[in-house]
């Protein structure tokens, strides 16, 4: 009976040192503020609560991208989040001088998809929540060149039924912000030709003029198209609104995580492959094999729009982290003047890329890849000047590290799927609708990793030669992300194997101790 009390007492005495061993020295840390990103922003506010709760003191206000970046250069915060890079963000106007100066690297902190909401309601005035669209029709919608929920090419992609005759409304951003930038890269690269009408119609009325191969960061707020949209301060107001139906007959873009909390309609958006799929974990992990991150990390994403395999979900993206680089050097090097903040921001870091994953396919977002995970890591080293921590499946919780995407990263099923497809409800299949009986069209409410991508892009895409970011020696370059077969990581067994290493002989030292004591 003794035994088995000093045991217990053993084990117990064994877990306290495990997690003083493991627990951050908190009286390193120093508070770190940052702003920037609302696409990151429910991942963020996550990983915010989650540190604090470890005694990481960190604060950081969602306030867009380009303001992020913007007060990152101006020290007024110690890190930025954003989608967009900072030389796009300066080439349309949106700053990002100043964060050159400073000197950034960019950190992917998180898989994310901008998700296609809508209010629309059918001709018994009943929500519309199975809407399906193309990725031409989406970017023709958001360049203005289809204007009508009657529009033949939205009836053909559900059952042939025409929605009413009502004008479109675009919903958007009232500010300057990097999800704009980044959902028309995706309309760029779709529908070329309406983009560039939109944008030359747009020049100097809001959004432009733009230098080639630059994004708008801001939609019209003057002239014809301006009509058109109803502009939100938001991410937030931009999500209730198309879940209120406050604004009738309306469509709007913005990640996922936002259209799950609100519970607002999403499209379900036709892939390379002729597929329908909605941003969950896998469909984006699956997308994200396409993509291609430069030498500086940061990411260009053609290939993702494009790929076939028919479980992608074509409008997905990574979110960065900005933090700094020694200023002058471009072997990016070197962490804040405050070394207690340098301490916060990589354990804060170190939180994001491994406990920090656990909740994202569950809110709206994709677990990093175990490869963007270690990026982390040695973002960290360059931060530090210490040799970066090596992540597996022993030391990371990251779900991505144990064989899987965490809790919600499946979709449902496609409504349309057990009908035959749009193809056959169009021609000739069940019709009407993407329910059997379903008369009036699409229903209504009434109630990654696989294989390596492509070779990353050569250097020459943006920030590729900005100076103190996108170091021209600091980092070859890789193919992005979701890589090789399965998951990775070594499975539960090695954390087991990782405990014991380190607490039986604590248990045992322990054992012998009280052993000693009765003697």
């Amino acid at each position: 009976m003794h035994r088995t009390r000093w045991a217990g007492l053993g084990c117990a005495g064994a877990l306290l040192a495990c997690q003083i061993l493991l627990a951050p020295a908190a009286e390193a840390f120093s508070q770190v503020n940052g702003s920037g990103s609302t696409y990151v922003g429910l991942a963020m506010s996550d990983w915010q609560n989650g540190a604090n709760s470890r005694g990481i003191p960190v604060n950081y206000s969602a306030l867009g991208s380009p303001a992020g970046v913007n007060q990152y250069g101006d020290h007024t915060v110690d890190f930025a989040g954003t989608e967009a890079e900072v030389s796009s963000l300066e080439a349309a106007g949106g700053g990002g001088a100043t964060a050159k100066q400073r000197g950034y690297q960019y950190v992917p902190d998180v898989a994310g998809a901008v998700a296609v909401m809508y209010n629309v309601t059918d001709a018994g005035g009943r929500r519309v929540d199975t809407l399906h669209l193309t990725r031409d029709v989406i970017a023709r919608i958001f360049a203005r060149q289809i204007t009508r929920w009657n529009d033949p090419a939205i009836s053909a992609t559900n059952g042939g039924f025409a929605l009413p005759d009502q004008p479109i409304t675009l919903v958007g951003r009232s500010g300057q912000s990097g999800t704009t930038a980044l959902f028309y890269d995706f309309v760029a690269h779709v529908a070329p030709g309406p983009y560039g009408d939109f944008v030359s119609r747009n020049v100097d009325k809001g959004i432009g003029p733009l230098p080639a191969g630059v994004r708008p960061i801001q939609l019209p707020t003057r002239g014809p198209d301006a009509d058109f949209y109803r502009l939100f301060a938001d991410s937030d107001q931009i999500a209730q609104t198309l879940a209120n139906g406050s604004v009738p007959f309306s469509i709007g873009y913005d990640e996922f995580g936002y259209a799950k909390k609100y519970n607002a309609p999403t499209a379900w958006v036709e892939n390379q492959a002729g597929k329908y799929t909605l941003p969950y974990a896998a469909n984006i992990a699956a997308a994200l094999t396409k993509a291609n991150l430069r030498p500086d990390l940061s990411q260009e994403l053609s290939g993702v729009y494009a790929n076939p395999d028919p479980s992608t979900y074509p409008i997905s993206a990574y979110s960065y982290l900005m933090t700094p680089c020694g200023s002058g050097r471009d072997t990016c090097k070197g962490g804040y003047p405050d070394g207690a903040k340098t301490e916060t921001m990589t354990a804060f870091i170190e939180h994001i890329a491994c406990d920090g994953q656990l909740n994202m396919a569950r809110i709206g977002y994709s677990p990093l890849p175990p490869n963007l995970s270690q990026e982390m890591m040695n973002a960290n080293a360059r931060l530090t000047g210490r040799p970066a921590k090596q992540l597996s499946a022993g030391n990371c919780a990251n779900p991505t590290f144990h064989g899987g995407l965490g809790a919600g990263a499946t979709a449902p099923e496609d409504p349309f799927a057990g009908l035959g497809g749009v193809d056959a409800l169009t021609h000739g299949g069940t019709g009407g609708g993407p329910k059997a009986g379903a008369k009036e069209g699409p229903k209504s409410s009434a109630s990654a990793q696989a294989s390596s991508g492509p070779a990353a892009s050569s250097a020459s895409g943006p920030d590729a030669s900005e100076a103190n970011g996108g170091s021209r020696d600091w980092r070859n370059a890789e193919p992005a992300a979701y890589e090789g077969g399965g998951f990775g990581g070594f499975g539960a067994w090695a954390a087991l194997v990782l405990f014991a290493a380190i607490c039986v002989p604590l248990v045992v030292r322990g054992i012998i101790r009280r052993l000693r004591r009765t003697e």
